[in-house]
């Protein structure tokens, strides 16, 4: 069952072909044997993961009710809060925290009867694009150990690539699931604002972050969404919308869908054959009956500056909880209370969250709010008009995840602003809190995965999972493995 998918892991832990013990018994082995090769996790707990397979199994055959991940191992990127283990956020201020609560996600999970194994690698506070930030170890892709993974969601990505295990979750906050999910070769789903609570997430841009799957396919994906949505009134921004069958609605392309292709997403600097990739994708969803429209976003070029200020102002204000006081590392360096808060902050931040902490604290100052942030802010609210427009004559937009493959560790970390473009795709679904879809759409010359993003109205990622899914039935882009998974 190594390279079963979510779903059909799931039936045959059902139909009592194999039992959950079995199950993670086997994606422990895996982790085991590849992990030390892509180290895709900063903390495996396998002694807690059999006990609830035990017990998973046990309720199986009594005959009791059980939720529909019953019994399948999951992995869960490292800023969701856990009462078991640690939650760190790959960052040295956060490297012995033990939270006194799980996160919405974690709680939903546990209701489904799913395992968690492990939690995953990421960038330091899910700031970066590369998985380069982490203070616990370097992520590798696994279809090319030279190179990134992918972030800040990387090490979920290539843990699930690498098939250690058949589902995880992500989080979004200018493409940290779908990037990761293109490098990698995986499905990945930002989900719409709102969509899925954030209780128990740690905050980086608390009005852009979104929790998601990641997944071989939509189906998967699909499933995992159907457990994860929902409303909870501990999360201010979470939405009372209904909760779809997601599965249910996976019966083809949706009739008379209308992908819009805006010539802003094969602008200059998109690699030639990521844009091939992709314009063959989109072919291939027009022969299976979608009509192709073209569409513009006249606000591209404002993208990255307006999500640059906006996520850095919120970085800088959710940040400045890790004092070395109330929780986290503190400074043994003797001082006064400001000689302990810079201190415990210096030794406890990596250079990017440095970074970021510093240039929106910028934006914030007096005499420089109304000049970045209002005008960031300004700036947003055109570019959720534009989509609005779009949506007009189009149901689902179609693009690159990035505008190159996955690239070499160390090629791009002494220039921030290169890094930054990375994201250039991707950051505008979280400005405007559309829901957004990373597809496996093709190969590199290099033997690199590419990616098909998908962008959908708001909460309709039924029709995104609809589409990625036609696409996935007539494809097997997103059912093949790096040479050692």
């Amino acid at each position: 069952m190594e390279h079963s998918t979510a779903l059909q892991l799931r039936d045959a832990l059902a139909a009592r072909q194999i039992s959950s013990r079995e199950a993670v018994e086997a994606c422990l082995e895996r982790i085991e044997q590849s992990d030390p090769r892509i180290q895709a996790f900063i903390s495996v707990d396998g002694e807690r993961a059999l006990d609830r397979a035990q017990q998973i199994d046990e309720r199986l055959a009594s005959g009791h009710e059980v939720g529909p991940l019953a019994g399948v191992p999951v992995a869960i990127k490292d800023n969701m809060c856990t009462r078991f283990g640690r939650t760190t956020c790959a960052s040295r201020i956060l490297s012995d925290f033990a939270s006194p609560y799980d996160a919405h996600v974690v709680e939903r999970l546990d209701a489904a009867g799913a395992v968690i194994v492990g939690k995953t690698n990421m960038d330091e506070f899910a700031m970066g694009s590369s998985n380069e930030n982490s203070a616990m170890h370097l992520t590798r892709n696994p279809w090319n150990v030279a190179c990134v993974p992918g972030g800040s969601s990387g090490g979920s990505a290539s843990a699930l690539a690498a098939r250690m295990v058949p589902i995880a979750l992500g989080s979004d906050t200018g493409g940290s699931i779908r990037l990761p999910a293109g490098f990698c070769g995986v499905t990945g789903l930002k989900t719409t604002y709102g969509r899925v609570s954030r209780f128990g997430l740690v905050a980086y841009g608390s009005s852009l972050d979104q929790i998601g799957p990641l997944a071989v396919d939509a189906r998967d994906a699909a499933l995992m969404l159907g457990v994860i949505a929902g409303h909870d009134r501990r999360d201010s921004t979470s939405a009372p919308q209904d909760v779809p069958d997601y599965l249910a609605g996976l019966n083809g392309l949706p009739k008379g869908l209308r992908i819009g292709v805006a010539k802003e997403f094969f602008a200059e600097g998109l690699a030639p054959e990521v844009k091939q990739a992709v314009e063959t994708a989109v072919s291939r969803l027009a022969e299976l009956g979608a009509e192709i429209v073209e569409i513009s976003l006249p606000t591209a070029p404002y993208w990255l500056a307006a999500y640059t200020i906006v996520a850095f102002a919120e970085a800088s204000s959710n940040l400045s909880r890790y004092d070395g006081v109330h929780y986290g590392h503190r400074s043994d360096r003797e001082g006064d209370i400001i000689d302990l808060y810079c201190r415990s902050r210096a030794e406890g931040f990596g250079a990017e969250v440095k970074r970021r902490i510093m240039l929106g604290t910028y934006t914030l100052s007096s005499g420089y709010y109304d000049a970045y942030y209002l005008k960031a802010l300004k700036v947003r609210t055109l570019i959720i008009r534009d989509f609005q427009t779009a949506f007009r004559a189009c149901d689902v937009i179609a693009g690159p995840v990035s505008p190159t493959p996955a690239f070499r560790i160390g090629e791009k970390t002494d220039d921030p602003l290169t890094m930054y473009l990375s994201d250039i795709y991707t950051i505008s679904a979280n400005l405007a809190g559309v829901p957004g879809i990373s597809v496996p759409c093709g190969f590199s010359s290099d033997g690199l995965p590419i990616g098909l993003q998908l962008l959908g109205k708001h909460f309709d990622e039924a029709t995104l999972l609809a589409a990625a899914d036609a696409y996935q039935q007539v494809t097997d882009w997103h059912v093949r493995t790096p040479p050692d998974a």
